[in-house]
């Protein structure tokens, strides 16, 4: 017979990254979506302010070697630029309209590419989080409640963010969602690690969450914001200022009530 704290984790892991995908995705492909490129703003304010106002504080105030951290920190970093370069490298540098004859949706296939490491992140990001829900459920089951409402309510702003980079790399909608839809299954895999192997998996959290971190950072200054320098006008300057603004206060007021539920001393 399974053990019900199994169950409520399996079943929490799942609302919380179903449920969180489902809200962002209901706001970003309908609302969102037909201004994609200004958003792309407001994903750099939710994606930094993840990383740095929510994610790191919660690994390094976790007791983990700060050394060790920020050595994670700065080997994601360098990885996911890696990463990206191989991609690159693979690719043609050329487009459709080129004379080269490239079929019909070349670019966007290109373009996808690069989309793939904000996945790689979001997955890393879901983990983390199932295995903090697992880690609140083996405490206390009201706890763990707390915890994945509270994991669902601050990864819908995130999520939000995601499509918008997905989309603003080229996704259609609908692979869009069925990606980050598939990345948000990691968090009930890291639930299930999480209840079977917790005593180990407890000191490995930070690392997961500083990984994740240095995803969000390294999409949000060498992908997305370099996007933003190409307008210098004031008034669309004024606007991006003000869209990461409200993607960094959106964050912050979801995550302050949030912060200290999924502890892992």
């Amino acid at each position: 017979m399974i053990d019900t704290t199994l169950l409520s984790i399996l079943a929490a892991t799942a609302l919380a990254g179903i449920g969180s995908i489902l809200a962002a995705a209901l706001l970003s492909l309908t609302v969102m979506s037909r201004i994609v490129k200004p958003m792309v703003s407001f994903s750099v304010g939710v994606l930094l302010a993840t990383a740095l106002l929510h994610s790191l504080p919660e690994a390094f105030e976790s007791g983990a070697d700060s050394h060790a951290l920020f050595a994670t920190l700065l080997a994601g970093l360098l990885g996911f630029f890696l990463l990206e370069k191989l991609a690159l490298l693979r690719h043609s540098h050329h487009h459709e309209g080129d004379g080269h004859g490239h079929h019909h949706g070349h670019d966007r296939e290109e373009a996808g590419k690069s989309g793939m490491l904000i996945l790689v992140g979001d997955s890393l990001h879901n983990f983390a989080d199932g295995i903090l829900i697992a880690a609140a459920f083996v405490a206390d089951p009201h706890i763990g409640v707390v915890t994945a409402l509270a994991i669902a309510a601050h990864e819908i702003p995130q999520e939000v963010g995601d499509f918008i980079v997905l989309l603003n790399a080229g996704f259609s909608r609908a692979r869009a969602f069925a990606y980050n839809l598939l990345s948000s299954l990691s968090a009930v895999v890291g639930g299930l690690i999480g209840y079977l192997l917790f005593d180990r998996m407890a000191t490995w959290v930070p690392f997961v969450l500083v990984l994740a971190s240095s995803s969000f950072v390294y999409i949000a200054v060498s992908d997305l914001m370099p996007q933003m320098q190409r307008r210098p006008k004031w008034r669309e300057s004024a606007v991006q200022v003000a869209l990461i603004v409200l993607g960094v206060v959106l964050v912050y007021v979801l995550t302050r009530h949030a912060h200290g539920h999924g502890h892992l001393h």
